[in-house]
C-alpha cells in the first residue's frame, strides 16, 4: 500500500479482509465516511465543544511514545528510511473510532456522550492540579543543587585563564568532536606529548550532507537533525570485508532454508553463544561503528558535474562549496595558522551486542550515526590543492607538508581507526608512526578512566591490561552497560583550550573551540550557538527527564525491552513506545541543566542568541543555562531575564591534585571540580 496515507490504508484493509477491525456496524461507516472529522467523532464521544482540546490531550499522552512519534514523522518525514504518509490528525481519528467501536459493543447505543452522562460536571475529569508550597521548594532546592555545581566550574575556569598558548609549531593536531567522552582522551593526549595540539567542533565537521552506502537502497543524513542537507556523498566499492553470517539472509526467512538453517548451523549458533558468555567476541550480530562505512571505499565527495544527482541531491561538493565548509570549521575553532605536519580528524562512534538503544551511543551531530563519513570527507576536501588555493586567499596559509587523516574513535572499546593512510608520504608515514604510539597509550589510559565506573572490571590493572578488559566488556552479549554514553554530563564550553586545559572536569563536559580574537562580531559563534544549543541542550534535557522520572519519562530497565518495528522500544508485551533513555544509560547521572560557559563579550554574545529565535528560546526559558566570560575584563555574566547580569563566583579555588591515577583507582563517584598540579600520567 505504497503512497497510502495511514487512514487510506486501514481502510483499504478494512474493505478487502474477510473479517473487519470493528465489530459494530457504525465504526465500519464512520472509518470509510470520506468526510468524517476529529469534531464529529469528539461530539458523538464528549459532546460539550469546551471538552474536547482537553480530552484529545488526554487520550494522547495515554500513549506518548507512539503520539511522538507519529507527530515527528509527520513533520520530519525523512526519519523513516521508506517514507510513509502520516499524521497525527489520522491516528486521532482512528481511535476516537475505536473507543466508539468499544463502546457500542459493550453498551449498545444505549451509552451517552461524556458530557451528559456527569450531568454538565465533566470539567472536573480535567482540572489540572494546583501548585502548592512543595512545587515552589523543589524549585528552590534545584536551583540550588545546580548552582552549588555551577560555581565550582565557573570559579575553575575564572582562575585557569593564565596558561600560555603554543607558539611554535605542533608535533600533531587533533580535531575530535565536542562530545563529554573525548573530553579525557584529548587530555591524555596532550599530557603524553605536550607538543601536540587539539581542537573540538561538532561531530559532522560542517558536512551538511546525506550519505548512501556501498549497495544501499536507503541514504540517511550524517549532520544535525534541524539542517536540510542539499548534497549527498555516496560510497562506491569497496572490499567488502565486513563479515557475514548464514544465518542473515533471505533463505533463512523461507521455510525450506529456515528449517535446514535451524537443523545444522543452528546448532553452531547455539554453541557460540553458550562460548560467549566465558569468552565475549565481536561477531556479525554486534553493532560497530565502523561498519558504517568500508575503510578503503571511494566516496563522492568532490562534484564534477552539477547535473549529476541522486535522488534529487546534489552528488558531492564543488570545489568553492568544499572550501567555505573548511574555512567556516577552521576560523570557527581557531586553527588559522601554525598547522603540524599532521592533522588527525577524528569523528565518534561505538560498538555494542545486544543492545536496542545502539543508536543513542553516536554522534548527536550526525543525527545519531558514526562520524567516519564527515570526518573522512572533511579531511579530504582539506587536502585538496583548489581548496588550499582559496583558504590562502582569505588568509589561511595551510603549508604544502600538511596533510588532514580522517579517523574514527569507537568510545566503547576505545580504539580508533584512521583512513586512506595511503596519501602519507614517506616522512608522513614516520611522524604517523611516532603519533599513533602516543594515541594508543592515551586509549589504553582513557578506557583505564572510564573502567572506574564497571564493577567487573579492576580499574587498578595496567592501563593495556584494563584496556582488553574493556574491548571485552563493549562486546559481551550480556553487557547492558557497554558505556554510560552522556551521562553525567552538566556544562558545554566554548572557547580557547587555555580555559579548560589543567582543569580536570570528569568528562562531564561538552568542550567547542572557539577563539573571539578573530570573531569580534559573532558570525562563527552564531553557528557554533545554533547547534550547541539544541544538540547539547537536547542530550542534556534528555538525561535529565530520564534521571528525575525514569518510569514516566524514561524508559525503564532495558533487559525487557522489544523492538518495534526497528523505530522504537516496548517494555514486554505493553503497548506503547518508551520514551527516553533506559535506567543502565542514566543511573550515574545527576539531574543538571547544561550550563554553556561563552568566552566572548556579554553584548556579543547576546546580540548573537538574539539572532535566531529557535536558539534564543533555549536561553530565554532557561532550557540551559548560560554564562559568559569576558575576556577583557575576566569577569562573569548570567544570562537571566533576558539580560547579562554580573555573576561573582564565591567560595575557594579549585582544591590541586596530584596524583590523578590515585584518585581514579580509588572512587566509582563523580568527581570534584579541581586542578592538575602535576601531568595526568
Amino acid at each position: 500500500m505504497t503512497g497510502k496515507s495511514l487512514i487510506e490504508a486501514v481502510r483499504e484493509l478494512d474493505k478487502n479482509s474477510f473479517k473487519s477491525f470493528f465489530r459494530t456496524d457504525r465504526a465500519r461507516v464512520l472509518l470509510h465516511d470520506q468526510k468524517i472529522t476529529i469534531s464529529e467523532l469528539l461530539k458523538i464521544l464528549v459532546g460539550d465543544e469546551n471538552l474536547f482540546e482537553n480530552y484529545v490531550f488526554d487520550q494522547q499522552f495515554e500513549h506518548p511514545g507512539w503520539s511522538g512519534l507519529v507527530a515527528v514523522i509527520e513533520d520530519q518525514p525523512q526519519t523513516l528510511l521508506d517514507a510513509r504518509k502520516i499524521s497525527l490528525k489520522e491516528l486521532i481519528i482512528l481511535e476516537l473510532i475505536f473507543e466508539i467501536d468499544t463502546l457500542d459493543h459493550r453498551f449498545g447505543k444505549s451509552w451517552k456522550p461524556l458530557a451528559e452522562t456527569f450531568n454538565g460536571k465533566a470539567e472536573s475529569l480535567f482540572d489540572a492540579s494546583e501548585k502548592n508550597l512543595y512545587d515552589d521548594l523543589y524549585a528552590i532546592w534545584q536551583e540550588s543543587y545546580e548552582w552549588t555545581y555551577y560555581n565550582e566550574v565557573i570559579k575553575g575556569l575564572q582562575t585557569n585563564r593564565n596558561i600560555s598558548e603554543k607558539t611554535v609549531r605542533p608535533s600533531f593536531q587533533g580535531i575530535f568532536c565536542i562530545d563529554d567522552r573525548e573530553i579525557s582522551l584529548r587530555e591524555y593526549l596532550e599530557n603524553l606529548d605536550p607538543e601536540c595540539e587539539t581542537f573540538s567542533t561538532a561531530g559532522h565537521f560542517g558536512i551538511d550532507t546525506y550519505f548512501r552506502p556501498l549497495n544501499g537502497k536507503f541514504h540517511t543524513k550524517i549532520c544535525p537533525l534541524p539542517v536540510n542537507p542539499k548534497h549527498i556523498i555516496c560510497e562506491e566499492t569497496g572490499n567488502g570485508k565486513n563479515k557475514k553470517d548464514v544465518h542473515f539472509n533471505k533463505r533463512a526467512h523461507g521455510i525450506l532454508g529456515g528449517w535446514v538453517i535451524a537443523q545444522t548451523v543452528g546448532f553452531w549458533s547455539a554453541f557460540k553463544l553458550f562460548i560467549n558468555i566465558f569468552k565475549p567476541a565481536i561477531s556479525p550480530a554486534s553493532a560497530s561503528s565502523f561498519r558504517h562505512m568500508e575503510s578503503d571505499s571511494f566516496l563522492t565527495i568532490q562534484n564534477r558535474d552539477l547535473n549529476e544527482k541522486v535522488n534529487g541531491y546534489q552528488v558531492g561538493y564543488t570545489v568553492s562549496e568544499m572550501a567555505e565548509r573548511v574555512e567556516t570549521v577552521l576560523i570557527s575553532i581557531g586553527l588559522t595558522q601554525n598547522f603540524a605536519p599532521l592533522i588527525y580528524v577524528t569523528g565518534h562512534g561505538a560498538s555494542s551486542t545486544n543492545n536496542t538503544h545502539f543508536a543513542a551511543y553516536d554522534c548527536g551531530a550526525c543525527s545519531g550515526r558514526p562520524g567516519s563519513v564527515n570526518a573522512r570527507a572533511f579531511s579530504f576536501m582539506a587536502n585538496q590543492t583548489e581548496v588550499r588555493k582559496i583558504l590562502d586567499a582569505k588568509g589561511i596559509s595551510i603549508p604544502d607538508d600538511t596533510l588532514f587523516v580522517g579517523g574514527l574513535h569507537d568510545t566503547t572499546c576505545d580504539d580508533i581507526h584512521y583512513y586512506d593512510l595511503e596519501k602519507l608520504s614517506v616522512e608522513q608515514r614516520a611522524i604517523h608512526s611516532v603519533n599513533m604510539n602516543v594515541i594508543s597509550k592515551a586509549l589504553s589510559l582513557n578506557a583505564k578512566e572510564r573502567s572506574r565506573r564497571f564493577d567487573l572490571v579492576n580499574t587498578k590493572r595496567s592501563p593495556d591490561e584494563v584496556h582488553k578488559r574493556v574491548r571485552l566488556r563493549a562486546v559481551s552479549l550480556f553487557e547492558p552497560r557497554p558505556e554510560y554514553n552522556h551521562a553525567t554530563n552538566t556544562i558545554c564550553v566554548i572557547g580557547r583550550r587555555s580555559l579548560t586545559q589543567k582543569l580536570m572536569l570528569d568528562r562531564r563536559s561538552f568542550l567547542n573551540s572557539y577563539d573571539y580574537r578573530i570573531d569580534p562580531d559573532g558570525k562563527y559563534l552564531l553557528g557554533i550557538l545554533n547547534a550547541a544549543a539544541p544538540v547539547c541542550g537536547g542530550i542534556n534535557l534528555e538525561y535529565y527527564f530520564s534521571r528525575v522520572d525514569n518510569h514516566k519519562l524514561g524508559a525503564g530497565s532495558k533487559l525487557p525491552h522489544n523492538v518495534m518495528g526497528l523505530i522504537g522500544v516496548a517494555n514486554g508485551i505493553e503497548g506503547d513506545l518508551r520514551p527516553g533513555l533506559p535506567q543502565q544509560m542514566i543511573e550515574i547521572h545527576d539531574p543538571i541543566r547544561l550550563l554553556i560557559v561563552v568566552e566572548q563579550k556579554p553584548d556579543v554574545v547576546l546580540k548573537t542568541i538574539q539572532a535566531v529565535q529557535a536558539t534564543y528560546e533555549w536561553f530565554k526559558n532557561e532550557w540551559v543555562h548560560l554564562v559568559v566570560i569576558d575576556p577583557y575584563t575576566d569577569q562573569m555574566y548570567h544570562f537571566r531575564n533576558e539580560q547579562f547580569e554580573l555573576y561573582v563566583p564565591v567560595g575557594n579555588k579549585p582544591p590541586v591534585i596530584e596524583n590523578f591515577t590515585s584518585l581514579i583507582e580509588g572512587t566509582s563517584e563523580n568527581l570534584p571540580v579541581f586542578t592538575l598540579k602535576n601531568q595526568l600520567v
